[in-house]
């Protein structure tokens, strides 16, 4: 099935269906992650059965300033869907979907490690690649570029933006 078929299709269930680069984005409320998920997964000419990314975006000067985006893979049909939820500054939480794909587990995981949105009802969320210590989320646009302490005798390398050349 092409995109402009998968939109097409899609187009009388969600209310926010675009096509851009023959890639399909579906854009649904967090309240409605679940529910959209699951027709997603349970419609058999779409068979949306593998989660195969969880990912953000950090718009600080936006509303909402954070993108959650899922990207959806049909092992029998070969074709793509992306879902997106935006979610406000003050409140960037999301209900965990890894009841729905096992494989968002680990991926939930890194998208709160890297940029601090809250997966509520993951079965245990917590850093995965920085050390449990780390204050702070790295791809978050509000932080510095650069700047961590090395093992090399205590020495400070500054941040990218600080350095005096």
């Amino acid at each position: 099935m092409r995109a402009v078929e998968i939109a097409e299709r899609l187009r009388g269930r969600f209310a926010d269906v675009l096509v851009a680069r023959d890639e399909v984005t579906v854009v649904v409320d967090r309240a409605d992650l679940h529910d959209a998920l699951t027709s997603l997964c349970g419609d058999e000419e779409l068979g949306l059965d593998f989660l195969s990314c969880v990912t953000a975006t950090d718009w600080p000067e936006r509303s909402p300033r954070y993108w959650v985006s899922y990207e959806l893979y049909s092992m029998a049909h070969k074709h793509r869907l992306r879902l997106k939820v935006g979610l406000p500054e003050d409140d960037p939480r999301v209900p965990s979907v890894t009841p729905l794909y096992p494989t968002a587990d680990w991926l939930e995981r890194e998208t709160f490690d890297l940029y601090g949105i809250v997966f509520e009802g993951h079965p245990h969320l917590a850093r995965i690649m920085l050390p449990d210590g780390w204050e702070g989320h790295p791809l978050r646009k509000t932080e510095e570029l650069g700047g961590v302490n090395t093992r090399f005798k205590g020495a400070f390398v500054p941040p990218v933006d600080r350095r005096e050349t």
